[in-house]
């Protein structure tokens, strides 16, 4: 039988896909408990809600990457099989417990190694092109992986130190008497104690995730988009020290139920759209400039 040219196009549209549906399917049945695991542990814990949004992010980042059918015409598949044994491997130290994990930690591992799969069956399947094209929503998900209480902790005793020393300065500037002692701010009338939910580990981490997806759609130059996304850690930290002042500010000088109340525990989402709004006027700035570059240039951006 001959096979006309629009036949072996549409077969070399087709088979590409069809491979690495049968990869992702692969994967799906080695991991599901893993990747329910972490769903499920997002739905029930504050720290980890930012992986809800990762899978939806990256495949709609990806779909809109997408190029032509020139993507499939590279087959080197030498680094992806690295990175699907690499999966395997990852998965075989979790399992078999070849060195003694904590159940967060197995977990963290298991879900390392299906984000490798995927990626290793993106690159076997479409080609290192299109792996280049598509890097960022790709590297994105490896935000579903759970971060172990071994590293999270630390990263919110910086949190909370950080939030500290972020309230303190506000109160210096206002004029306001204030001892800081570890964690705990002391103000004329009242001691408040920045506790490992009061961190913004939550906020901080949707904030950093937003700011990438907004750099990378927004913004073209690397360097712009890098300070983005650095900017948006101490942003984050100095609007839940915000969070500490006027809460502070409010029990003292309007009325103590402040403390208790709902601006308290339910106010974070307002701190949060201010850090977004100076994220989102950052990157206004950035793109105007580099709108201006581009005019002076007399180039295409």
């Amino acid at each position: 039988m001959v096979l006309t040219s629009a036949t072996r196009e549409s077969i070399s549209r087709v088979s590409p896909l069809l491979r690495f549906s049968v990869l992702v399917a692969v994967s799906l049945a080695i991991w599901w408990s893993s990747l329910i695991s972490s769903l499920a542990l997002a739905l029930r814990d504050d720290q980890y809600t930012h992986i809800l949004l990762i899978l939806p992010v990256s495949v709609t980042l990806i779909f809109l990457e997408w190029k032509s059918s020139e993507d499939f015409t590279e087959s080197r598949a030498s680094p992806g099989l690295i990175l699907l044994v690499g999966a395997v491997v990852a998965t075989l130290f979790a399992r078999l417990q070849i060195f003694r994990l904590q159940r967060d930690e197995q977990l963290s591992l298991n879900m390392l190694a299906l984000v490798l799969w995927w990626l290793g069956a993106f690159i076997v399947s479409f080609g290192t092109r299109a792996f280049r094209r598509a890097l960022f929503p790709l590297c994105f998900l490896f935000w579903i992986v759970p971060i172990p209480e071994s590293v999270l902790y630390p990263i919110i005793r910086l949190l909370q130190a950080g939030s500290a020393q972020s309230a303190r300065s506000l109160f210096e500037a206002a004029g306001v008497p204030v001892v800081r002692t570890g964690t705990q701010i002391t103000v004329p009338g009242l001691t408040i104690e920045v506790a490992r939910e009061c961190s913004s580990i939550r906020s901080s981490s949707m904030l950093v995730v937003t700011a990438m997806v907004l750099a990378q759609m927004l913004l073209r130059s690397v360097w712009r988009k890098a300070l983005v996304i650095a900017l948006a850690i101490p942003m984050s930290v100095a609007k839940n020290g915000l969070r500490i002042f006027v809460l502070a500010m409010l029990t003292t000088h309007v009325d103590r139920s402040f403390i208790d109340g709902r601006l308290h525990h339910q106010g974070g989402i307002i701190y949060f759209l201010i850090a977004l709004a100076a994220i989102i006027l950052l990157i206004w700035a950035f793109r105007r400039g580099e709108q201006k570059s581009c005019a002076l240039t007399m180039t295409n951006c």
